[in-house]
């Protein structure tokens, strides 16, 4: 295993064995704690200058980005801990060509149809900003014409479920990401979280906490 891994940084602990082995039980078999987790803290800002944006590219994995900016694949634990990545499946940006096809799965027929009505920006004459885009409206929506009285504009456009999901895959595509000069210090303080504190469930004997069954 890999020493810079996630998983050697989770501490070992003893599991009550469900099984038999040879007609004998033995009590407790050794395990990763794979029920820990390190989630960055909600309170960064402080230390937001640790920190930079990344645009993921097309195709681009966790372990890619690792990779590209630590010069380590297996570093891809803190690329998704500093995004704040817990479900990579639902909140990675899909690929175009996989977007396209799971997107036909759940519309069909209906990939190109209208999901709503958005605004375009109006400027006058004078450039001022009369209506600002991107906003929900009915598709009969309308407003003055400021150049011509009397008259209306249609400010309207459709936006369909496709470019709806288009949309919301992009937005995953912008992370923030520890930058190189902190990631030692951001190791060895994962590393030192992770360590168990003595507490009703740590074996004296052993000096590893037990996990019950009903945990």
């Amino acid at each position: 295993m890999a020493s810079n891994s996630y998983f050697s940084l989770l501490p070992n602990f003893q599991y009550i064995n469900p099984t038999q082995v040879g007609g004998k039980k033995k009590q407790y078999v050794e395990a990763k704690n794979l029920f820990l987790r390190l989630k960055l803290r909600d309170a960064v800002s402080p230390f937001a200058t640790n920190f930079q944006q990344y645009s993921i590219r097309e195709d681009q994995r966790p372990d890619s980005i690792a990779e590209e900016l630590y010069g380590d694949s297996n570093f891809d634990w803190v690329v998704l801990i500093t995004a704040n990545i817990i479900n990579v499946k639902d909140e990675w940006p899909l690929s175009s060509r996989l977007l396209y096809e799971v997107m036909y799965d759940k519309y069909q027929e209906n990939l190109n149809s209208v999901r709503h009505y958005e605004t375009k920006e109006i400027r006058d004459s004078k450039d001022r900003l009369l209506l600002p885009g991107g906003k929900v409206v009915d598709s009969t929506f309308r407003i003055p014409n400021p150049d011509s009285p009397g008259q209306e504009i249609n400010p309207t456009v459709a936006v369909s479920n496709w470019l709806v999901e288009v949309r919301k895959n992009n937005e995953k595509r912008t992370i923030k990401v520890l930058k190189k000069e902190y990631l030692v210090s951001f190791v060895n303080e994962a590393r030192d979280f992770l360590q168990y504190q003595e507490s009703s469930q740590y074996n004296r004997q052993t000096g590893l906490k037990v996990a019950f069954d009903n945990f």
